[in-house]
């Protein structure tokens, strides 16, 4: 499995972006970015740069403009994030952060609801 890069936070709404819009170019990412925040059009080519220079991004010249696609699959990367996260927060187990959540009454007697059906048809899933 390939190194996925260290993406910072600013970094990571540029790559939600583009994870929703491949193959997407630098003024639409600008007009798409600038909806959300307050940063300049420079600013948001800096990180477009720090981006492909990670090697998050690939890009390509079209034109006058850039056109960016992620090099980095948003499933891998969310999976890294997680398990980075649980090995953080919660010696690497999923169950004491559920069992933290639970004890704490972060969880709504919905979402509760909806993680046993989820456990339920996994479950019944193996069992097949």
């Amino acid at each position: 499995m390939k190194k996925t890069p260290q993406i910072s936070e600013a970094e990571l709404e540029i790559m939600k972006i583009i994870w929703k819009h491949p193959n997407i170019n630098t003024n639409e990412v600008i007009e798409k970015v600038s909806k959300t925040s307050k940063w300049s059009p420079k600013t948001i080519q800096t990180m477009l740069l720090r981006l492909i220079k990670k090697g998050a991004l690939n890009h390509y010249k079209e034109g006058r403009v850039f056109v960016y696609t992620p090099n980095v699959d948003k499933s891998d990367y969310l999976e890294i994030e997680s398990r980075s996260f649980l090995e953080r927060f919660y010696n690497g187990t999923l169950n004491s952060m559920v069992l933290n959540f639970l004890e704490k009454d972060r969880m709504s007697e919905d979402e509760i609801n909806e993680l046993y059906q989820i456990l339920e048809k996994r479950m019944n899933r193996k069992k097949e």
